[in-house]
């Protein structure tokens, strides 16, 4: 399973398959097809980095991302549109977008932009190493280290991990955690990340790292460690 989730929303199959095949070396890619779906895919609040488009049908991309920083989702945005006029730019920054990208664009610039954006969001060093408080984590090869000191994580242990990290000093529910990890439609409980989250202290207290992981009863979990 890849690390790094991104919403496509963009109602043209063919130029949404294109930025998928452009964006999966990146991470795993989610398309949605008009504005509906992907405000309710984006509002999950689930992913890492959105592409959105701003003529769709249904609810607009301006609409969206309105909606969205509205409810204080901070995922980074960024557009992906053929409105190449400055007050539409304007217009889309004031909404809260991080970046704009007019069509036609070139293959490379899409992809060094949604890296750019990466970077800035959730500590992506070099394209693979992710730097949070006293971890540095290696995401080609899945290696963590506390203080230079490894700590074993694997499978879905690694990849809660890796969520929480991406989402320092913010709360998490289960049910958040249950969507990115196991997927809407897993047969799983979701039970399975109390289990889980379990097995990750037990494994961080092994490489004697503090306990970080702080519980909120009936809301979910959040990770404290120093801002940066």
């Amino acid at each position: 399973m890849s690390v790094i989730k991104i919403l496509v929303i963009e109602d043209e199959q063919n130029l949404s398959n294109s930025i998928k095949e452009i964006l999966d070396s990146v991470g795993e890619v989610h398309q949605a097809f008009d504005g509906d779906e992907g405000f309710y895919e984006a509002q999950q609040n689930i992913y890492d980095l959105i592409i959105l488009d701003l003529m769709l049908p249904g609810m607009n991309g301006y609409e969206i991302l309105s909606k969205l920083r509205a409810q204080k989702i901070k995922t980074p945005v960024l557009i992906l549109s053929a409105k190449d006029s400055l007050e539409d730019k304007v217009q889309g920054f004031e909404e809260g977008a991080d970046d704009y990208l007019t069509k036609p664009f070139h293959r490379e610039e899409l992809l060094a932009r949604a890296r750019a954006l990466l970077k800035r969001s959730i500590g992506m060093f070099d394209d693979s190493i992710l730097h949070v408080d006293h971890f540095e984590v290696n995401l080609a090869t899945h290696s963590v280290k506390y203080d230079g000191r490894p700590v074993t994580l694997q499978g879905k242990e690694y990849d809660l991990f890796i969520y929480l990290l991406q989402n320092k000093n913010m709360i998490v529910t289960k049910e958040q955690i249950f969507d990115r990890i196991w997927g809407f439609d897993s047969e799983t409980s979701i039970t399975v990340v109390e289990v889980y989250m379990s097995n990750l202290r037990k494994q961080l207290k092994k490489a004697d790292v503090p306990n970080l992981i702080r519980t909120l009863r009936n809301v979910g979990y959040i990770l404290e460690v120093a801002e940066d």
